[in-house]
């Protein structure tokens, strides 16, 4: 009989291994806390929706809906289904339908996996985690500031230091069109310059033209008309309000008049962080005010405005500080020999989880259970601050062995009978503290 051919993941949808985590860890965490310090409420919104939520809300005539989504028919209803290619339509569609912001604005804020079927690259795959934030029934400048100085605090907490954010703003739709117009116009007048991808655009979506990335047309686009300059005195103002609040906290930034989003859905503050330390994909956030979007949905016209951060693309970033890349497992490992030992070994360490402790138990592999000395090792590669030892002479006498694994425990393997095991654990633990020994490896919760 043949061996069974290898199965390996889908191109473009890779696996997190546990190698990676801490540093998932440490990102989520820290925005986590972050969004909670500024008073943003997680939600979860289903992968799947209906293929029409992102047809309307990111527009038909975009990269995303014509070419990278994932969509298929429901073999047992025939609905027409997608898996998520970004998440701010979901989080809108959520509370539209939930009648969220019934008794005032809503801070929120997301994560999870979405997909887009585009060519996978450094830090871009095809299913990639965001990051992501939105605050609806705000209206003014202050909530756009605080979404990009949030993530200004999010950059220092990381360490990250090598990112810059580029401002924009695009107006109303009717700004919009008095511009597009003018911006075809040009086009037409550069018809020869124009490649496949743009005439396809020009004028479906022309706008788009601006974020080409085509070097043979930089200095042609470089001189098309600036949307800036067809804003009017409220968003003006609305821009204004947002840089004078950006300079007074010393957030620096650039206005970049060709900074456009992708989606159809944004409107006035536009904005990216940007980085030159991953290639040409840059962009590691990304967001802006996206106020006709409910009303798109059906609901009363409420003003929004979010942004979303690829997890993938910060990781990159936090790799290059030299993070730990493998902090320990746990803080006590329990070794053991013989039957009665084993059980024993496992009352214990459910008495140290219930203080608070993080236990690794040894357990068998298909080898065997392995010599004291082989189980040793593996305490010690754990990362483990102690390990608890049980072996026949011990469970006769009803003590454990505790051995410190780490030079800072300040104390030698003592015999410690079965009943205070714990205490004698959390003495030595608070006592390191208390001496402010090394105690790197330590994760007591109390």
């Amino acid at each position: 009989m043949s061996k069974p051919e290898k199965i390996v993941a889908v191109k473009g949808m890779n696996d997190i291994l546990p190698l990676d985590a801490p540093l998932w860890e440490l990102f989520e965490n820290t925005a986590e806390t972050i969004l909670k310090s500024y008073g943003y409420q997680k939600i979860v919104t289903p992968i799947v929706e209906d293929t029409s939520l992102f047809a309307r809300a990111i527009g038909a005539v975009t990269d995303i809906v014509e070419k990278e989504m994932y969509s298929f028919t429901d073999s047992m209803n025939g609905d027409q289904l997608t898996l998520r290619p970004e998440g701010t339509a979901g989080v809108v569609r959520a509370v539209l339908e939930h009648n969220m912001v019934y008794d005032g604005p809503k801070r929120l804020w997301y994560k999870g996996p979405m997909f887009r079927h585009e060519r996978p690259q450094r830090g871009r795959y095809r299913q990639f985690f965001q990051f992501g934030a939105e605050a609806v029934g705000f209206a003014g400048p202050d909530i756009d500031a605080e979404l990009i100085m949030l993530c200004r605090r999010l950059w220092d907490d990381l360490g990250i230091r090598n990112v810059r954010l580029e401002l924009n703003s695009i107006g109303n739709a009717e700004e919009r069109l008095r511009h597009r117009a003018d911006l075809i116009a040009y086009f037409e007048s550069h018809a020869g310059i124009l490649d496949a991808e743009a005439k396809r655009r020009l004028h479906s979506n022309p706008l788009r033209i601006l974020d080409t990335k085509n070097p043979a047309m930089q200095e042609m686009v470089n001189g098309a008309p600036q949307l800036l300059a067809y804003l009017g005195e409220e968003s003006l103002a609305h821009f204004d309000g947002v840089r004078r609040l950006l300079d007074r906290n010393n957030v620096q930034f650039t206005v970049n008049p060709r900074l456009v989003r992708g989606l159809d859905y944004y409107n006035r503050t536009v904005f990216e962080w940007v980085t030159d330390e991953l290639g040409s994909q840059g962009t590691i956030c990304a967001g802006g005010r996206y106020d006709p979007l409910i009303e798109q949905f059906g609901g009363k016209a409420t003003p929004g405005v979010g942004f979303a951060m690829g997890i993938e693309r910060i990781i990159e970033l936090m790799k290059g500080l030299g993070e730990p890349a493998e902090p320990s497992q746990c803080d006590v490992y329990m070794v053991h020999q013989g039957e009665e030992a084993q059980v024993q070994a496992f009352i214990l360490a459910e008495r140290l989880r219930d203080a608070g402790l993080d236990v690794v138990l040894h357990c068998a592999t298909p080898t065997g259970a392995g010599s004291f000395k082989s189980q040793m090792k593996k305490a010690d590669a754990s990362g483990a601050a102690f390990a608890v030892i049980l072996g026949e002479d011990e469970v006769a006498s009803n003590v454990a062995a505790v051995k410190p694994l780490r030079g800072g425990a300040g104390e030698q393997q003592a015999s410690v009978a079965f009943d205070a095991v714990v205490d004698h654990i959390v003495d030595l633990i608070v006592g390191a503290h208390d001496h402010d020994h090394d105690h790197e490896h330590v994760h007591y919760h109390p």
